[in-house]
């Protein structure tokens, strides 16, 4: 069933507020600004965190923690994503770009480490940056390998 624009509810159907147009229609002269500061002139555009000059609350928090610059990502991969891949089949090696056309990682800039979530039957060679001792275990359990270039 179809329904048509004359078919819709009072209250769908709200009209837009003009103001401006005298004291009578209870939006004249300020407009609905009220009087005077920021919000009654024209391009006010209100600040991510503002709090009316106050001092916001970012700034009366302390400091704390530690970034660090050197920090490594990684593109993390577990076995179980591994171990549900149709494509891959017994015998069958793993490379950064077969991984990137199997949407297991995302680019092949960041390096990528492999770890140990569930448990994997299938005889594959993987070759990735990095590994936990645990997926190395499981893959060389199932008959494959783990190349870790240094």
């Amino acid at each position: 069933m179809t329904m048509h624009l004359h078919e819709l509810n009072a209250g769908s159907r709200k009209k837009r507020k003009r103001v401006g147009r005298g004291p009578g229609s209870g939006l004249g002269k300020t407009c609905g600004r009220g009087h005077k500061g920021a919000k009654s002139r024209s391009g006010f555009k209100n600040k991510r965190g503002f709090e009316g000059g106050q001092t916001p609350l970012k700034r009366r928090l302390p400091k704390f923690g530690f970034t660090n610059p050197n920090r490594q990502t990684y593109q993390l991969i577990n076995l179980d994503r591994l171990e549900k891949l149709e494509q891959l089949t017994d015998g069958a090696s793993l490379e950064m770009q077969q991984m990137l056309e199997m949407g297991l990682i995302r680019n092949t800039k960041t390096p990528v480490k492999l770890l140990g979530r569930g448990s994997l039957t299938k005889k594959i060679k993987i070759t990735v940056d990095k590994a936990s001792r645990g997926a190395v275990e499981s893959v060389t359990q199932a008959g494959g390998e783990v190349i870790i270039p240094s």
